[in-house]
């Protein structure tokens, strides 16, 4: 049975592995936005990857290891130490985000407590924090400058 599968790329070689794996007769799928990149003379607008350094391989378990004769593929992302497989339906949602043109950027984050962060917004806008909790929606966080302990319900986890 055919699965989505995430394959992590060099950085740069999104749309080269795409072609590759394509020409292979394999079905692949990076998701690709329009951005308008700004040079000293001019403005080009150029298609990038939604999300750099990743594409996504249907195939079978037994085909998986086929992209490794790609140049550029580095690995597959794995969870909870299997490989990671993304449902259909998540597919198919962010297929139409890409091309109902929805998305306008894709933010990343790497929290797990303990990190120390800088807050971006609101009336503790720059102040040191470091992330005691995530859950869900919330995160909470250390300001060990005022010595208090901020729990923030996020309408979007970065």
């Amino acid at each position: 049975m055919e699965k989505w599968y995430v394959l992590q790329v060099r950085a740069g070689y999104e749309k080269k592995v795409v072609e590759s794996l394509r020409k292979q007769g394999m079905q692949v799928y990076c998701p690709l936005v329009r951005e308008v990149r700004i040079w000293s003379d001019r403005k080009k607008t150029v298609e990038v990857p939604l999300i750099k350094s990743y594409v996504f391989l249907k195939c079978t378990e037994k085909e998986r290891n086929r992209a490794f004769a790609v140049p550029g593929v580095l690995r597959y992302l794995f969870w909870l130490g299997r490989p990671a497989v993304v449902r259909e339906g998540e597919m198919k949602v962010l297929k139409e985000w890409v091309e109902e043109d929805k998305v306008d950027d894709v933010a990343y984050a790497k929290w797990k407590p303990g990190t120390k962060t800088v807050i971006e917004k609101g009336p503790l806008k720059g102040r040191d924090a470091v992330v005691r909790y995530i859950g869900g929606n919330k995160v909470s966080l250390v300001l060990e400058d005022l010595g208090l302990v901020v729990t923030a319900k996020l309408k979007e986890f970065v």
